[in-house]
């Protein structure tokens, strides 16, 4: 697939409703093969992005979740040292022993190294790349541009086919210019009414045209208020089952309900208490 609209399809018939700027960012990465940077705040949809894509294309999802001290036995491989011991103990005088332990038979694959020893193309989901240290930005560049990697005992493996890498930032450090040069780009935003009225039905069964609408609309208003966290899309999903559940098909029908499970947008102690039954009802008053 390249025609931008034939994509956006394909990702609504499997759950992620993407707008037209994505649909074409994903487009140009295919066309380009080159990974996707999605940057933008925690909760937009950046994750779902790679797991739709992965539907998309029928293939495996790997996913590497980045954290602060991330380093390459975590992320790329690691020697099954267990298995080298035993083999090392039963050879014992043996010259060549160190050859043979330090070989495929006893290569450990984590992530990286599985997404490009795939037959079939998997996509690759780089987690919260923001979170991991400088110097694992530095050693990802290798895969990022030449989609290989250098393990020190066996030499370049160049990649059997090439993944759909998608990398994603909550944008909580700046990354490295090397590191945006070698991935397209793309700004993932809160989604607007209408999309995010879409997203609810696509997502969540039970849930009618009308209170969708009113859902988006009530969430959008929330997230205008001053929050320490804003509800992300996941939340408006969880809030928008909660409803359905218990069989609400009006806002305007229960207020009390309503503000009870704000419960599953607000995430702090100081986001429920900025929202009052006041501010809940003065929001309701702009929902139609």
């Amino acid at each position: 697939m390249k025609n931008r609209d034939e994509i956006a399809q394909a990702l609504a018939a499997s759950g992620y409703i993407a707008d037209a700027d994505l649909a074409t960012a994903i487009s140009l990465m295919q066309l380009l093969r080159r990974p996707l940077l999605l940057e933008g705040e925690a909760g937009v949809g950046k994750t779902e992005v790679a797991k739709a894509l992965a539907k998309v294309h029928a293939t495996e999802l790997i996913r590497l979740q980045c954290y602060e001290g991330l380093d390459q036995s975590a992320a790329l491989y690691e020697w099954n040292y267990q298995r080298q011991l035993l083999a090392i103990q039963a050879h014992r005088g043996t010259d060549s022993i160190e050859d043979q332990v330090f070989s495929e038979k006893y290569l450990l694959e984590r992530p990286l190294l599985a997404a490009i020893r795939r037959p079939q193309a998997p996509v690759l989901l780089i987690d919260e790349i923001d979170r991991a240290d400088d110097e694992f930005e530095a050693f990802l560049l290798e895969l990022l541009s030449d989609f290989q990697v250098s393990i020190p005992e066996l030499g370049t493996i160049p990649a059997v086919t090439v993944p759909h890498v998608v990398l994603t930032s909550n944008g909580t450090r700046e990354l490295s210019d090397a590191l945006r040069r070698r991935c397209l780009y793309h700004y993932v935003d809160y989604p607007d009414v209408d999309r995010e009225t879409r997203i609810i039905l696509a997502r969540v069964a039970g849930a009618s045209p009308s209170l969708s609408l009113q859902i988006a609309r009530m969430v959008e208003g929330v997230r205008k208020e001053e929050l320490r966290k804003v509800p992300g899309v996941a939340e408006t999903l969880d809030w928008a089952a909660a409803l359905v559940g218990l069989d609400i098909r009006d806002l305007h029908d229960a207020p009390e309900i309503v503000q009870e499970t704000l419960v599953c947008l607000l995430k702090t102690h100081e986001d429920r208490a900025r929202v009052t039954p006041e501010v809940t009802q003065r929001l309701l008053g702009r929902v139609a």
